[in-house]
């Protein structure tokens, strides 16, 4: 009794079903995998003299993404997103676990807008915060209530150091 092989058909749509996890697998675990210490760290500072590691999200994924799916913000730490460009540039809490402040910067590092308490988000349409109407290239995201316990106010000037 002899049996006849599988269809080239079948045999390649096992072989694209087979390649498509694997891509998604390992595009999955490159995310998830990444070492913190490989990251670009800015330390800001405020006018207070407070400094604050920043995290820095500067490419297409880390903009989206942001501080999405993590359970806590570190003590003493959040991110700055730097924006490809100055303009009316937005970020939203989708995924996020815990509320945050939100701090629009100018290209000269001035403060031209605040947002405090920024619910986190888990709904499939979430609101967008932009600067509006003030045009930015940098927005930092810290835990809620930093704004309000540093005194941290529109118009006051942030220094920022890179950690190598």
């Amino acid at each position: 009794m002899a049996t006849s092989p599988p269809s080239d058909g079948g045999q390649k749509k096992k072989r694209i079903i087979t390649l498509g996890l694997m891509a998604v697998f390992l595009m999955s675990a490159s995310f998830f995998l990444i070492d913190r210490k490989e990251e670009t760290i800015i330390i800001v500072t405020f006018p207070n003299g407070r400094e604050v590691e920043m995290e820095v999200a500067d490419t297409p994924e880390k903009l989206l993404v942001g501080l999405a799916f993590r359970e806590t913000l570190p003590a003493n730490s959040g991110m700055l997103y730097i924006f490809e460009s100055t303009g009316q540039n937005h970020v939203w809490t989708k995924e996020y676990r815990f509320p945050v402040d939100v701090m629009w910067v100018d290209e000269s590092h001035h403060i031209v807008g605040l947002k405090e308490n920024v619910a986190p988000c888990r709904e499939s349409d979430c609101p967008k915060y932009s600067s509006s109407p003030e045009a930015v290239r940098y927005a930092i995201q810290t835990e809620a209530g930093f704004i309000k316990q540093e005194g941290i106010s529109v118009g006051q000037e942030l220094k920022y150091t890179l950690r190598m």
